[in-house]
């Protein structure tokens, strides 16, 4: 992928992981734009010259709004990353999780799946062009106290899968992009071994920039949760996950 001359909508992207590749891209010579909810995010990412874009992923209307602002402005548009998600703690001993589980799937697969409808067509169109997903070393691995982050990561995965074979031969490629643990948004505060957003998003502009681009994006961090079946770890990695069953309120005290 020639990360130099990109036309970009990190759908998303107004925070963590997103933020910085939005940067990392237009840092590397491409146009980008920013889709999100916030407005004071969007804001921010303004004043240091993104374009902007207001953005449910979990409305449809939002979504085709979004899609018609972003193609009206960025007729060039060749590269669509949908990386909206949200991680929840769900305790399945209560059925009052469920709450928690739809709002997850909503988010995380269904709006997947929104953005990926809104902008197929146009690139298909354009006969070339990237559409990017955004899965989660959980998805390979669950963490157990988050089991409908790890399901949806998991769907979008199989999902990712389906569509680059659908789309074989239109011109329009599918790269996943697979996160570990990244200091942001607070998982530096609970996980000690989360990597450095800087050094992650390093790697994934180099592995980005590879001919060919891989369909997996995967940094050395989260080669282990990736291949854990493969290499005979996942009961292990599994069960020690489980350790971190103790931070749900129903088993504290």
């Amino acid at each position: 992928m020639d990360l130099s001359n990109r036309t970009v909508l990190i759908v998303g992207g107004t925070s963590g992981i997103g933020r910085e590749l939005a940067r990392r891209f237009a840092a590397a010579g491409s146009t980008v734009a920013v889709g999100g909810r916030s407005p004071e995010a969007l804001s921010e990412l303004a004043e240091e010259g993104f374009g902007t874009i207001s953005i449910d992923v979990t409305d449809s209307a939002s979504v085709a709004c979004a899609r018609d602002a972003a193609l009206a402005r960025y007729a060039e548009l060749d590269t669509v990353v949908t990386m909206s998600g949200v991680m929840l703690l769900e305790d399945l001993r209560d059925p009052a999780h469920f709450e928690a589980a739809a709002r997850t799937i909503d988010t995380n697969l269904l709006g997947t799946v929104r953005v990926i409808d809104a902008f197929t067509p146009h690139l298909i169109r354009r006969g070339s062009g990237t559409l990017i997903t955004v899965t989660s070393g959980i998805a390979f691995l669950p963490f157990p106290p988050m089991p409908s982050y790890a399901a949806s990561k998991a769907a979008v995965h199989a999902y990712s899968e389906a569509l680059r074979a659908q789309l074989d031969g239109t011109g329009v490629g599918v790269v996943e992009l697979v996160p570990p643990a990244v200091a942001t948004a607070g998982q530096e505060k609970v996980n000690p071994h989360a990597l450095p957003l800087d050094d992650f998003a390093t790697e994934v502009m180099h592995l980005l920039a590879q001919d060919p681009t891989p369909q997996e994006i995967l940094v050395k961090g989260v080669l282990a949760h990736r291949w854990a079946e493969r290499d005979g770890t996942y009961g292990d990695l599994v069960a020690q996950r489980s350790q971190a069953l103790a931070m749900l309120p129903s088993r504290q005290g």
